[in-house]
């Protein structure tokens, strides 16, 4: 292996790291942005359609791809936003506040999941569903007043490999409770 090859691998690993450090610190991230909320946050089962043939994916509507789902995952059935890619919540943004904890670094290794509107589509999931404008200046989805993000590293649809990450990274299923996480809660 060449001293170029070693170098350019310390790198990768020396930036994965910094990455995964900066999404559990004690200290939230700093945002520009202080919108409020915006309004969306009626979206139940009700307003909802069972999920389609089995795909890991929520399924299309009319006006196109859910912004979030109920995707099969090794942890069970749990949200997936529009492309299959599974759903996390935060344990250090707080439910309701209108904004996301999650910038810099953290929201390069934690993409926000986006929607199109402020009243998103969803297909089967239960939880209370709205947006944010989030540190991005988008509109982020929301379950139940937290903000939803992806994990860079999980690859494929049905990959959960942000699980746990420093304690402070879930899975969350439909009904919007955290998947596996121990019995402290997010701030609400």
């Amino acid at each position: 292996m060449t001293s170029l090859s070693r170098g350019a691998m310390a790198c990768a690993l020396a930036t994965s790291l910094l990455l995964l450090t900066a999404c559990g610190s004690d200290t939230p991230a700093t945002s520009s942005s202080t919108a409020p909320a915006t309004t969306a946050p009626a979206t139940t089962a009700a307003a909802t359609s069972a999920s389609a043939a089995g795909g890991n994916g929520p399924a299309s509507s009319a006006s196109g791809a859910a912004a979030l789902g109920v995707g099969d995952t090794s942890l069970g059935s749990v949200v997936v936003d529009g492309t299959g890619m599974t759903a996390y919540i935060f344990t250090k943004d707080t439910a309701g506040s209108g904004s996301s904890s999650c910038a810099g670094d953290c929201a390069t290794a934690w993409p926000a999941i986006h929607a199109d509107s402020a009243t998103p589509e969803v297909d089967g999931v239960t939880g209370t569903v709205g947006t944010i404008t989030g540190t991005d200046g988008e509109l982020q989805v929301t379950l139940d007043g937290l903000p939803l993000y992806t994990f860079a590293k999980d690859a494929a649809p049905g990959d959960v490999n942000g699980q746990g990450v420093n304690g402070v990274w879930f899975v969350v299923g439909a009904d919007g409770a955290p998947v596996g996480m121990s019995s402290a809660a997010p701030t609400s």
